[in-house]
C-alpha cells in the first residue's frame, strides 16, 4: 500500500523496523517515545492469548506488540479521534485488520465497552503527571497524553481489573517518582505486582521509567529485575535497548 491519500497535511509515516511495518504520527499530536517501545519489549503475549491496550493513541503499543509476540489478537482503546483515526490507518496500511482492533471510547468505561474478564493481557502507557505536576500543556492532545485528564492512575487500575481474566498479567511503564500510588492501585483493583524494572538514562543516575508486570488475582511476591541502561554513553545506546528497537 502506498501512503499517497492515506496521510493526512501535517502527518508523517515512520518506520518502526520490525517487520517492515510504518506507522503515521503527527508531531501536535504527541509522538510515541521510548516508553512505549520499552513496554512493547517487557510485555509478554503468548501464543493463542488476546491483549487490549488502553489509551493506545496512534497504536503503536499493538502494532508492535503484534510484531515482536505471538499473540491472537490485539485492540487498542483510545478515546481521542483523530488519534483512533491514525491508528486505523496505520493498521490498514501494514496489513494487519484481522490482527489488531482500535476502538474509539473511554478507558473509564472500559468495563462496559468490553466483556468483563475478556482478555489474557492488557497494557498502559498512560499518562504521568496528575495536577499536582506541572502545568498542562496549551493543547488538549499533549495534556491529554501527559496529565491525568482525561482518565487517573486509578481509572486504568480499574480498567484493567475488570478486562483482565483471572491470573491474567497487566504491563504497565510510569515514572518511580509514583511508585507508591501505583503500588496502592494495583492492589486496590486485585492486580499483584509480580516483576518490576527500574530503567536508567545513564548508569550513574537515577531511574527515569518503571515496568511493571501484574497478576489478577496473583499472590504477593514481587521479582526486582536488573536495572535497563539506557544509554552506554551520550548519543550511544546500549546493546539491550538496541535489541529492544529491533536495530
Amino acid at each position: 500500500m502506498t501512503t499517497t491519500g492515506l496521510l493526512k497535511p501535517g502527518e508523517r509515516m515512520d518506520d518502526l523496523e520490525r517487520n517492515g511495518y510504518k506507522i503515521i504520527q503527527t508531531p501536535n499530536r504527541f509522538c510515541f517515545g521510548m516508553d512505549a517501545v520499552l513496554l512493547s519489549g517487557f510485555a509478554q503475549v503468548r501464543k493463542g492469548e488476546t491483549a487490549i491496550d488502553l489509551g493506545t493513541g496512534t497504536g503503536i503499543i499493538p502494532i508492535l506488540l503484534e510484531a515482536k509476540t505471538p499473540g491472537k489478537h490485539f485492540t487498542g482503546l483510545e478515546i481521542q479521534e483523530e488519534s483512533a483515526d491514525m491508528a486505523r490507518r496505520s493498521v490498514a496500511y501494514n496489513h494487519l485488520e484481522e490482527k489488531i482492533d482500535i476502538i474509539l471510547g473511554d478507558i473509564c468505561q472500559a468495563g462496559e465497552l468490553f466483556p468483563k474478564a475478556s482478555f489474557d493481557v492488557v497494557t498502559s502507557n498512560p499518562p504521568y503527571m496528575n495536577d499536582m505536576h506541572g502545568l498542562k500543556n496549551p493543547s488538549d492532545a499533549l495534556a491529554i497524553a501527559r496529565h491525568e485528564v482525561k482518565c487517573t492512575l486509578d481509572d486504568v487500575a480499574a480498567a484493567a481489573s475488570a478486562l483482565l481474566r483471572s491470573g491474567g498479567r497487566f504491563y504497565l511503564v510510569h515514572r518511580p517518582f509514583r511508585l507508591v500510588e501505583i503500588f496502592s492501585a494495583l492492589t486496590r483493583y486485585h492486580l499483584e505486582p509480580k516483576r518490576m524494572r527500574l530503567v536508567y538514562p545513564f548508569v550513574d543516575k537515577e531511574p527515569n521509567m518503571v515496568l511493571i508486570e501484574a497478576v489478577r488475582g496473583g499472590r504477593s511476591m514481587i521479582k526486582i529485575e536488573k536495572p535497563l541502561i539506557v544509554y552506554e554513553k551520550p548519543g550511544v545506546y546500549t546493546k539491550e535497548i538496541y535489541d529492544v528497537y529491533g536495530y
